[in-house]
């Protein structure tokens, strides 16, 4: 909670030291709708340790700025055929016979086509200013050279039936054929184009057994709340996790973390998914504050870890309106099989080989424009296929967008909602600003003819309008509601005269600064 919400009397009495005065980041807090606070607000604190300290307010405002990133899912799910582009899910409902060829992919898999520099150049063309990256998703395969060790895990194909077994290995990229660090490339080639780094790790793992029964591990034991749904997924009942068992869990899994923060530079997100419970959440709640010893200003991603996170993520929707939290926020979003006419579950996070699942650059720059305009940021989820290369339509549509950015990115990047329910005026109207309050910035979801009128903004008398793209400034007049009505020139009729082939962003400078601030 900033100062200048106070009322002016609230301000005083702060002032006078008559209340306590409320840390920067009380307000820093997820949505009680959210739907993984759920899991974890039984036992995670409303209110984090008074020694905790989140990401640093330079932190937020940097996310706050991004508005556009990739989400890049990949592993050994791209390799099997029956479930490319659906990630770890699938596992669960596999037979025996199929986990054990699952969990065995890693002996063959390697993807020689995997360029960092040129994927990086793809996504700064695209005017992406950062990038997820799955190091670790449930099925516990690790994308990069972890020194940690799996000891106990599934042999799900033994005569007599599935039972645990011993082991010895780090289950990762390095004991592939491929034999290469995944993430320091990326990590090395991001900073060197000066994208922004963002690593996705999951809590649980389907692959070590250690880790059982979390989030609907194969493995189950007797306590489980998940005991009866994962009645029919051919799961293994095991015996309770003992301590030691417990211990080498935790360890491993702060020390891969530790590994992320310490081994490949700056790291500026770390995408924590899923959740553990409230028999291991001291340990989690000590590893989350020695993350945040070795890199202050990373900003977690809120689950797992409820209000210690810093950022969270509507995941394949973007809010029907402003959030009522000082919690900064991204969507994500798949851009395979993610829009609504596909229907739940069909969205592909992975590689969809599928061209008519993915949308282009126009639904991209429509769900980006709707977030920004609410105040959080927009990340497209996509996936190679299991050599390293995206598919050509994805490609198609980032690149597009770049190219609407080039145009519009000025009502785009670094740009802050308006106070209240400014952000919108109908169905086809969004609206940003400049931080300083000083220009609005309309955008419009649809052509919108020879002219459009603008209800909610005042625009500085003699100043110019201009439609971004286009230096001409446009013919606008004040209309009695207050608001203006602009007009547009003639030739822009044609479709092939517009600056952009979506969404039309025009630039006006307010007739008050402190208007906006109203």
């Amino acid at each position: 909670m900033k100062l200048n919400q106070y009322p002016a009397a609230l301000f005083t009495a702060l002032l006078l030291g008559s209340l306590p005065v409320l840390a920067v980041d009380d307000n820093i807090r997820l949505p009680l709708n959210d739907a993984h606070w759920k899991p974890v607000k039984n036992y995670g604190e409303a209110t984090p340790l008074p020694e905790y300290q989140h990401a640093s307010e330079a932190a937020r405002e940097s996310f706050r700025d991004l508005k556009l990133g990739v989400r890049i899912h990949w592993g050994l799910f791209t390799t099997w055929q029956p479930q490319r582009g659906e990630v770890s899910w699938p596992l669960l409902k596999m037979s025996p016979a199929e986990r054990q060829q699952y969990q065995d992919l890693y002996r063959t898999f390697n993807p020689v086509k995997f360029n960092a520099t040129e994927w990086m150049e793809l996504f700064q063309e695209s005017g992406i200013k950062v990038f997820a990256f799955t190091t670790k998703h449930h099925e516990g395969f690790s994308m990069f050279d972890t020194k940690t060790r799996v000891k106990q895990r599934v042999n799900w194909t033994v005569p007599g039936g599935p039972c645990l077994e011993d082991c010895d290995l780090a289950y990762s990229i390095m004991e592939t054929p491929f034999k290469r660090d995944i993430v320091r490339e990326l990590c090395d080639a991001a900073h060197h184009t000066g994208i922004k780094v963002d690593l996705y790790y999951s809590h649980p793992d389907w692959y070590d057994a250690d880790f059982r029964p979390y989030v609907r591990h194969p493995v189950q034991v007797p306590s489980s709340p998940d005991l009866a749904r994962m009645a029919t997924n051919h799961m293994l009942l095991a015996a309770e996790r003992t301590p030691a068992e417990t211990r080498r869990m935790m360890t491993r899994h702060r020390e891969q973390l530790t590994e992320l923060l310490t081994r490949y530079g700056k790291v500026d997100y770390l995408c924590f998914d899923m959740w553990m419970d409230a028999d291991v959440w001291p340990q989690l709640r000590e590893t989350v504050m020695h993350l945040r010893k070795l890199q202050p200003d990373v900003m977690f991603r809120a689950r797992g870890i409820g209000n210690y996170g810093d950022y969270y993520t509507p995941e394949g929707f973007v809010p029907g309106s402003k959030e009522n939290t000082d919690m900064p926020w991204m969507v994500i979003y798949p851009l395979a099989g993610g829009h609504q006419r596909w229907g739940w579950g069909h969205e592909k996070w992975g590689y969809e080989p599928n061209a008519a699942y993915y949308e282009n650059a126009g639904w991209i720059v429509t769900n980006l424009v709707d977030s920004v305009a609410k105040g959080g940021n927009f990340m497209v989820g996509i996936g190679p296929d299991e050599l390293g290369r995206f598919h050509p339509r994805a490609v198609a549509a980032l690149r597009d967008t770049g190219a609407w950015l080039k145009v519009n990115g000025e009502a785009i990047y670094a740009t802050r909602p308006r106070e209240g329910d400014l952000w919108k005026e109908g169905t086809d109207l969004r609206f940003t600003r400049s931080k300083d309050h000083r220009y609005i910035y309309a955008i419009s979801l649809k052509w919108p003819g020879q002219s459009i009128t603008l209800q909610s903004v005042q625009a500085k008398s003699g100043s110019k309008i201009t439609l971004l793209g286009s230096s001409a400034p446009l013919v606008w007049q004040k209309v009695p509601s207050g608001g203006v009505t602009i007009h547009l020139p003639a030739n822009l009729e044609k479709e092939t005269q517009r600056p952009c082939q979506w969404a039309w962003a025009f630039k006006i400078e307010a007739s008050d600064a402190t208007s906006e601030l109203k």
